[in-house]
This record gives C-alpha cells, structure tokens and sequence, in this order.
C-alpha cells in the first residue's frame, strides 16, 4: 500500500475514534443522570491533557517508538471505553446510571490514554514523511484531511444508527435508540481503538533519535522541550496556544445540546436541525475537511501570524452565528454558517500550528514540543475554557423535560466576545520571525 495511503488510514481511524462520541457524549449523559457534569466531561479531555500527552511525548522520544506507542494507548483506551458502554448496557436505554463515579473514572482513564494519541499521530506522521524524503508541509495536510473524514463517518454513522426490537438499522427519523442518545456511541468508540491498536503494528519504523555524548538530566527526562520558552516567538505562540484552545471544547460539548434543546419547543420540535444535531453540526468537519487542505497555500503565502489570526476571528463568527440562528428558515442558515466557518477555526490554529512546532524543534524533542503544544491546547486552555463556559451555561441554562432550556443566545454572544478580545491582543502582540516557514530551521 502507497506510504501516504498508509498515513491517511491511520488519522482516519484516530480521529474515527473521537468523533463517535465527542459531539453527541452530552445528550447521553442528560438521560443518564449526569447533565449538570456535561461540562467536567469535557474538561477531562482537558486535565488529562495537561500532563499525559507531555509524558507520552517523553517516552516517544526516549524509550518507545512513536507508532508502536500509539497503538498501545490505544488498546488501554479502547478497553476503558468499552467499559463504558458495559456500564450504560448494564443500566439500560433511557435510564439512569447506577454508579455514575465508576462510569466517570472509566471515561477519565480512556481518555487520559487517547488524548496523547492526538500528538503521537502526527509526531509518526512526520517522522516517516521525513525519513522517506517526503516535504511535511505539502504531503501532511492530504494526509490528515483524512483524519477529519474519520471524525465525520463516525458522526453520521451514530446519527444514523439505531437499534430497536427489531434489531439494528439506519434511519433519519425520531427513534428512542439512536446512538447518538445512548451508551452505545461509546462501543463504536471502544471498537475503533482496537482496529487502530492492531494497525499501528503494521506501520513503518521510527527509530528513536540517540543524542552522543554526556546526556543531562533535563534531556533525560525529555523536560527540554520546555527551553522554547525562551524565544519570544514561542513563548507567546504558546501563551496564545492555551488562549484559542479555551475555545476548542465548548461547541462540541454544548452544540448537541443546545440544538436539542429545540425539540423542547413546539415550533421547532420536527425541524431536521433539532432532531439530527450530530448529523447537522457534522458539517463543520466537512468544512474542516476542506480547510485542511488550503493550509500549505495559507501557510506559505501569509505565514503563521495570518493563519492563527484568521483561526481567532473565525471563532467570533462560530459562535455568533450559533447565537443569532434558530432551526426553522430562514434562522437555520446561521447554524449552517457556523458549522462552515468552524474549519477555519479550528485547523488554521490546530493543524498549522502542528507543522509550525515541528519546524520550529530539533529532532530529538520533536514529539515532547507536540505533546506540549497539546498541554497548552487541548490542555490548560481547553480545560479552563470548559469549565467557564459549563459555569456560562449553567448560569443561563437548565434541564427541562430531558432538553438543556435557557437564554443561550447571552452564552454565545459571550463567548464571542471572549475570541474577538483574544484575537484582537494576538494582532497587536504577535510578531513571529520575517521568514516563510519553509525556511524555517531546526
């Protein structure tokens, strides 16, 4: 099989995995008792990104090879997962869990082991890219579009789905047992773990970089990435790394529920919107599909400082089209609107700034710089923007009749807000160094 092919099945059943649950995961748990969390569940995915992709990124570096690590984390996370679907099994459709701290320490473990997996796969991306003479910032992009056609497949797949007396089948109309209500977006997820788990092991070599010479205790424990922080440019592309992520998490965890939310309302009950928000908010992975792909034009034309700022203000359109916009037409066309800008924001930062680390670090940290640009992310910065939105929407909202009901127009205007300050501070503040980053060196 073509290397490039090889790589792009690989970012397909990795972000497969995620995108089973990440945007449907807080209507399941309205039904099973655990509503008012919907927001903790997402900051996990933030704490344990504090730490594990960092550590993960250590042992990338040091001890074991980047692809087969991967896969390993995987399995764990994978079986953790699957024990979440046995937890909601064992409760039942429609019903309450019974231990709701088992179920949350189960989550909690499966995603400490995935989200260093985010970094893994693109530290092994690059590294066999690299090691076959291939140009990262022209062949990775195609690559990990793939990645984002995963994440779609596996949202459609749990929109669609349902099981019933009847057995198992597909339908886009009202059903109690639609995956993307219940438990079982949980065993899809678990599932696709184990696949990716045994494919790693099929993957090229990447051999561990060996530094000679007098090793110091800093480098040992793979600490050095940590010394970008004395370059201005780095230092505030991280400050700002942890500033967009507080964005990253609070529409996949409150878009579903909040476009839910409209079956509550007589007017809007039967709109496709209300009734197919997995599938209607699947469009901006659509989008982001496409974004990806305009990364190395974007890249190579404007530079870092253009992308991410362009990543910033997209955020204040996500968010303000979400507020303005409602399930009937003419309104529907806002959510659609933001579903489209969703791909700017999110890969112009994301995916850019991953090529960015790489060509910014030396060999041997290439996989702790990537864990720590996930710390900074998808970690402190998604985290903290997580857990203020749930205190947003708990402020603003509550649950009603099994529908999270309220004023959520004030919690979008108010996280718009929060992206345009962001984004006009990196503006005046930012200044990267006058060089294309194809020029960029180690």
């Amino acid at each position: 099989m073509n290397l490039k092919v090889r790589l792009a099945v690989m970012n397909f059943l990795e972000f497969a995995v995620w995108g089973a649950y990440l945007t449907c995961m807080g209507n399941y748990l309205g039904i099973a008792g655990l509503g008012d969390n919907i927001s903790w569940f997402y900051a996990i995915q933030g704490i344990v990104s504090i730490f594990m992709p960092t550590l993960m990124g250590i042992v990338a570096d040091k001890y074991i090879q980047p692809q087969r690590l991967l896969g390993l984390c995987h399995l764990v996370a994978g079986g953790f997962m699957i024990g979440c679907w046995w937890m909601g099994e064992q409760a039942g459709f429609g019903n309450e869990l019974t231990d709701k701290s088992l179920f949350i320490a189960l989550y909690t473990l499966s995603v400490a082991f995935y989200m260093p997996t985010i970094a893994l796969t693109n530290t092994a991306a690059f590294t066999i890219l690299k090691n076959n003479n291939l140009d990262t910032v022209k062949d990775f992009p195609p690559i990990r579009v793939l990645g984002t056609v995963g994440f779609i497949a596996t949202m459609w797949f749990v929109n669609c789905a349902f099981i019933d007396d009847s057995g198992f089948g597909f339908t886009l109309g009202e059903n109690a047992h639609k995956f993307q209500y219940t438990y079982l977006q949980f065993l899809v997820s678990g599932v696709l773990s184990l696949v990716l788990f045994a494919y790693c092991f099929t993957l090229p070599e990447c051999k561990l970089e060996k530094k000679e010479g007098k090793v110091s205790l800093v480098e040992t424990l793979g600490l050095n990435a940590f010394k970008l922080f004395k370059r201005r440019q780095m230092a505030l592309f991280f400050i700002f790394s942890a500033l967009l992520g507080m964005c990253l998490q609070v529409t996949n965890g409150f878009a579903g529920p909040f476009l839910t939310s409209f079956k509550g309302i007589p007017e809007f009950a039967d709109t496709f919107a209300a009734n197919n928000a997995t599938m209607l908010t699947s469009i901006s992975q659509i989008s982001e599909a496409l974004c990806i792909l305009m990364i190395p034009f974007f890249l190579k034309r404007f530079g870092i400082k253009v992308v991410m700022m362009m990543s910033l203000f997209a955020w204040v359109f996500r968010f303000g089209f979400f507020g303005i916009g409602d399930p009937a037409m003419p309104g529907v066309i806002f959510f659609i609107l933001s579903c489209i800008v969703y791909g700017v924001a999110f890969d112009f930062f994301n995916v850019s700034g991953g090529i960015f680390v790489d060509q910014e670090c030396a060999p041997d940290i290439k996989a702790s710089a990537q864990g720590l640009f996930m710390m900074m992310t998808n970690g402190l910065g998604a985290t903290i923007g997580t857990l203020a939105a749930g205190e947003i929407v708990n402020a603003y909202c509550s649950w009603e009749g099994g529908y999270l009901v309220g004023d959520w127009q004030s919690c979008w205007f108010t996280f718009a807000a929060f992206a345009l300050v962001v984004g006009i501070t990196f503006a005046i503040v930012f200044k990267p160094e006058k060089k294309p980053i194809t020029e960029i060196k180690h």
